[in-house]
């Protein structure tokens, strides 16, 4: 009874707080603190070619680990299958994709944290919560690895379609969406949870600054231009 009532807090309640701290939070911030909504880099104090590689790379894997993610896992199965992608198929895309990306990024985390903890100037001048969502990002990646094996066992995608179901099941705001994951292995779980995190924290964080990006320039294809004339 303990193991579900845990399960059910995780996995059923934990990601709407999660979520609503997530919106609210980075809304009150943006409202509040305007001042602190940036990446709040610390480039100037000791860049060279090995920060622009970790930061390039982070940037890199990332973003393409989130939006596989986001497609991966809300997009109906209807869709995919109507392309004659399989469940299989869809898993071991996911593997090979999730596995390039995801050591990309782990790699770039491994070289900011490491010029984090080692640079006398930048450790000075770094936030706590700096270093936390760096070591919270490394542990996130390196569950997800871990998820790869696991996967290798059992390429039928059944596992895959269960956590489909549950991620599905909490935006249709399904009820039992929890007990579709029940039996998953740990890891899964533990990799699942520790991005539920993620969004609890990122208020919190540097990475509201994600909200701020320019996406109107990637579409526009011109810019104003203005020459001052000297006299």
């Amino acid at each position: 009874m303990l193991a579900t009532y845990l399960h059910d807090l995780a996995f059923a309640v934990f990601p709407y707080i999660a979520g609503t701290v997530f919106l609210i939070g980075s809304l009150l911030r943006f409202e509040k603190s305007q001042y602190t909504w940036k990446s709040n880099t610390t480039q100037l104090m000791s860049g060279g070619p090995r920060f622009r590689l970790g930061i390039n790379l982070f940037h890199i894997g990332i973003i393409a680990l989130f939006f596989g993610h986001l497609l991966g896992l809300l997009t109906p199965t209807a869709v995919y299958s109507a392309f004659g992608l399989t469940a299989g198929g869809k898993q071991l895309l996911a593997i090979i994709a999730g596995g390039i990306f995801g050591l990309i990024t782990l790699v770039g985390v491994a070289i900011l944290l490491h010029r984090r903890f080692t640079d006398p100037r930048v450790r000075r001048t770094s936030y706590p919560m700096d270093s936390f969502i760096l070591v919270l990002l490394a542990a996130q990646l390196l569950t997800g690895l871990l998820t790869i094996p696991i996967s290798m066992g059992h390429l039928d995608g059944g596992t895959m379609l269960q956590i489909v179901a549950w991620a599905q099941g909490l935006v249709t705001f399904q009820a039992d969406a929890a007990a579709t994951i029940y039996d998953i292995h740990w890891i899964y779980k533990i990799h699942m949870f520790l991005g539920m995190v993620m969004f609890l924290v990122f208020p919190f964080t540097r990475l509201v600054h994600i909200w701020s990006v320019p996406y109107g320039y990637i579409w526009r294809a011109w810019q104003i231009v203005r020459v001052r004339s000297v006299n």
